[in-house]
């Protein structure tokens, strides 16, 4: 069964969460007051700054970081350019050449940075004294493989190098208080059950400071209302600094949702979600591999016949992409079994 019942009304069985997670109930009541309150007039700007610090520090608890090690921001790309901009010139980046396209793309149009792209499986091998910095999922979106980060952290610590690692298709289903990577990033909109529009960035204290807020504004200044005219520069000193001006509505969404995935607790939501995705393996004859994320051969006629059975799932690299959430059920993988069979 679900583990929110409450929460959640998917109109079939709803298996693409890798794409765009569900809003639940609360998520979608605080947009709708925020949005009733914008059309009477009655929004106020300085109340949703509690919205985005509650977003903050619960990031902050699903990767075991204090609140003021995180910046908040809108995408993904966004937040990585800023690592990017922070390595200096002839820097070695090391990276998966089948990851997703925003850990690539700010590092592979920095000018003067030396990219080095290896298979995935490869990629703790390729760490050497000559790597400055290792970029890669947690998860890797076509398919679910899931980095050792553990033997990452070791790696890079033995080669001197350091980590950035984004956690867009891990945070919310696989625990990760114990992660330990210099920079991490990832956006809200999939396993966080945020609208799209918020996306976070923790940077380790001592690194901080060579990140450069290249899009700083009001909202980074040490005293955001105090900060909204003239000079002098006055960012804050923590990671509010790299903070961009927040699109309201979205983290007005956004943080009741974390707190209903802290409610039910990443542990049990991680031993759900692997286990119906297993069972889903084990009912096409695959083995298990731990992942939420399934990826399967896909027949040509297979995205007809699971929109046929109102099946919502994905095609990814050529394969059908399913993945399973907190709101996923054991008759949810019987329904998509069956429209494969």
């Amino acid at each position: 069964m679900s583990l929110a019942p409450e929460e959640f009304a998917p109109s079939g069985v709803y298996l693409d969460s890798a794409t765009l997670g569900l809003a639940p109930r609360r998520s979608t009541e605080a947009v709708r007051a925020h949005e009733a309150a914008r059309a009477a007039g009655e929004v106020d700007a300085r109340v949703i700054d509690a919205y985005v610090e509650h977003g903050r520090a619960a990031f902050a608890t699903l990767i075991g970081r204090s609140p003021a090690d995180v910046a908040t921001g809108s995408q993904t790309s966004q937040l990585v350019g800023l690592v990017a901009a922070s390595l200096a010139p002839g820097s070695v980046v090391l990276a998966a050449q089948e990851d997703f396209t925003s850990v690539l793309f700010p590092f592979l149009q920095a000018p003067g940075l030396d990219v080095r792209l290896v298979p995935l499986e490869r990629l703790l091998d390729a760490v050497t004294d000559e790597v400055d910095l290792v970029a890669v999922s947690a998860v890797q979106s076509a398919d679910g493989r899931m980095v050792d980060l553990p033997g990452l952290a070791e790696a890079a610590a033995r080669h001197g190098a350091r980590t950035l690692v984004d956690v867009t298709q891990a945070a919310g289903w696989l625990p990760l208080e114990g992660v330990v990577a210099d920079y991490v990033v990832g956006s809200g909109y999939k396993w966080l059950l945020g609208p799209r529009g918020t996306a976070f960035l923790a940077v380790s204290p001592e690194l901080l400071e060579a990140v450069p807020p290249l899009a700083a504004g009001w909202y980074a200044g040490v005293s955001r209302w105090d900060s909204v005219y003239g000079p002098p520069l006055r960012l804050a000193q923590d990671a509010r600094r790299l903070d961009v001006s927040p699109a309201w509505g979205c983290w007005v969404g956004h943080a009741p949702a974390l707190d209903l995935l802290l409610e039910v607790g990443v542990d049990r939501i991680h031993r759900h979600d692997v286990a119906l995705a297993d069972a889903f393996r084990d009912g096409l004859g695959l083995p298990p591999t731990g992942s939420a994320i399934v990826s399967a051969p896909c027949p040509p006629d297979a995205p007809a016949r699971l929109a046929a059975a109102g099946v919502r799932a994905s095609v990814r690299a050529g394969r059908l992409r399913l993945s399973f959430h907190l709101y996923s059920t054991e008759s949810d993988v019987e329904a998509v079994l069956r429209a494969l069979a």
